[in-house]
């Protein structure tokens, strides 16, 4: 689950940094972004996963309805930004994209901290 965690927010802080670039250069997010956001959401998926099986053989959490809020969130909130930086041609796309990638971030190390607990 560590390993998991860390890899997502190297992904999502690398998916911010390239927002951030284009944002400053005034360029809209590019195809290749939204593939980059499909790879994080991947390794979600699967983060996802290893946390059901993990709480399904027992492991406990102090606060288990937090901790699904916050990995059913991350599952959202990238596609939202996906449809939101597809539908908005401008820089503001990168800006929403950096935004989401941060809050991804966050709350992974949110789910660190209530696993860890």
């Amino acid at each position: 689950m560590l390993v998991l965690t860390w890899i997502v927010v190297a992904l999502c802080l690398a998916l911010g940094a390239w927002a951030a670039v284009r944002a400053l250069r005034d360029q809209p997010v590019i195809l290749r972004q939204l593939f980059a956001a499909g790879a994080v959401e991947a390794v979600l998926l699967v983060q996802l996963l290893v946390l059901a099986v993990l709480q399904a053989r027992g492991a406990q959490v102090d606060d288990g309805v937090t901790l699904w809020g916050y990995a059913i969130s991350m599952l959202l909130i990238l596609p939202a930004a996906a449809v939101v930086s597809f539908l908005e041609r401008t820089r503001w796309s990168s800006v929403v994209l950096l935004i989401a990638a941060l809050t991804t971030a966050f709350l992974q190390y949110r789910v660190l901290v209530l696993w860890s607990a």
